[in-house]
């Protein structure tokens, strides 16, 4: 079984590489935002959407205009990949999955390209160095060896430091999973709880740096924008915001980890984070109520980051060989797990959980985790799947019995 995986680490690269890297980001940047201004052009004039073939021809029409040489400075398959980050876009807003494609601003610091053609790529993995056109060899930070053949390889900044992101692939031995089946409760007092009893705390990266980084947004408020001590304020408020996406996600990777290797089967609450993070502001006609707590709930719940947390259980079952299930979420915390009474009076508090029709008294959070493990378990069995046909190298995705696919694709770290 082939897995394709991708390993991210921390560039060292020279002055003039660091120049080159912030050219090739920005004239990458130029080539999207031109695709998109002539894409809205042709959908205003009347004409279709233009597929990438046909803004690759835009592309080469641009190199060699003598108005933009300067965009042949930019390795061209870096530049063909933009625009197909633009198709893609097109095509996910197409399906309702995401918003109008947007122009990309210099003041993002988010820069990226990609090279995806592997015979240009070169890894001395021994050394931790890699080697890409028109920038040479650039040192990483070499903190675990790159597994597979490279497939290709994505350069990024974020909040001032250079990233390399190696695609490899290699063929692995198809897994069998052990352990046990749980069921996973979603929350905000504790992140996520197990229906074995046992609950992971929550690590919250975001309150634990909020008074820290609203200090320095108001440093940078004072400063006149656009200014060099505006840029070092913005520098120094986007390093805060990356540590605490850093800490977020290494507490996630942990966790899922953690989950997916002692269990064969996971049943996880199918929750629609966007919607219950939607603002209660209202409009001005009428106006929302409990905007203050509701605004409070809503940074409670994304600072947790439920649905990467998802994600990720959801490949590494998949690398594991196990089952992924998500059920739906409704009255899981407000059915009695002993005799099946469904009522919102047996929840009198966040966190107990009295049957009014039994008396059974548990944990609040407990119960649902309980609930969802048998919701899991009886859509598994209604699919005809059984526990015991893990390895036979089923697998279960979002909710449908789907075979297991012989490539799998994820980014781990």
């Amino acid at each position: 079984m082939q897995r394709l995986q991708a390993f991210r680490f921390e560039l060292m690269p020279t002055g003039e590489q660091m120049r080159k890297m912030r050219q090739f980001g920005g004239l990458c940047r130029r080539v999207y935002n031109d695709a998109l201004a002539a894409q809205q052009k042709n959908h205003e004039d009347g004409g279709k959407f233009v597929g990438y073939v046909g803004m690759a021809k835009w592309l080469t029409g641009w190199r060699n205009n003598s108005e933009t040489p300067w965009l042949k400075d930019a390795p061209v398959h870096a530049q063909q990949h933009a625009l197909k980050d633009l198709e893609r876009a097109y095509k996910n807003f197409f399906e309702g999955r995401t918003g109008f494609p947007r122009f990309k601003r210099k003041s993002d610091q988010r820069d990226s390209f990609r090279y995806p053609d592997r015979k240009q790529i070169k890894l001395d993995r021994d050394n931790g160095r890699v080697s890409v056109p028109k920038l040479g060899w650039i040192r990483y930070r070499n903190s675990r060896m790159v597994l597979g053949d490279v497939r290709s390889a994505t350069i990024s900044q974020r909040a001032g430091k250079w990233y390399v992101s190696i695609l490899t692939a290699r063929e692995v031995e198809q897994p069998v999973p052990g352990g046990s089946a749980i069921g996973i409760d979603m929350g905000v007092a504790r992140f996520a709880t197990l229906s074995d009893g046992s609950y992971i705390a929550p690590l919250a990266s975001f309150k634990k740096h909020e008074r820290r980084l609203a200090k320095y947004q108001r440093r940078m408020a004072r400063k006149v924008k656009g200014s060099a001590n505006w840029k070092k304020a913005k520098t120094r408020v986007q390093r805060i915001h990356a540590c605490i996406a850093n800490a977020r996600a290494d507490f996630l990777h942990k966790a899922s980890n953690t989950i997916s290797k002692k269990h064969a089967m996971i049943a996880i609450e199918d929750l629609q984070v966007r919607n219950m993070t939607k603002s209660a502001r209202g409009m001005v006609a009428t106006p929302g109520r409990n905007v203050r707590a509701k605004s409070g709930l809503n940074k409670a719940i994304l600072d947790q980051g439920w649905y990467e947390f998802r994600h990720q259980l959801e490949y590494k079952m998949a690398w594991r060989g196990g089952l992924f299930v998500a059920v739906p979420a409704h009255n899981t915390s407000r059915t009695c797990p002993c005799c099946g009474y469904i009522s919102a009076d047996n929840r009198k508090t966040q966190a107990l959980f009295v049957c009014v029709n039994c008396g059974h008294e548990a944990n609040a959070d407990l119960v649902g985790a309980i609930n969802v493990l048998r919701r899991g378990e009886a859509q598994l069995s209604s699919e005809g799947l059984e526990l015991a046909r893990i390895a036979c190298g089923e697998s279960v995705q979002s909710g449908h019995s789907m075979k297991q696919e012989p490539t799998e694709v994820a980014c781990d770290g």
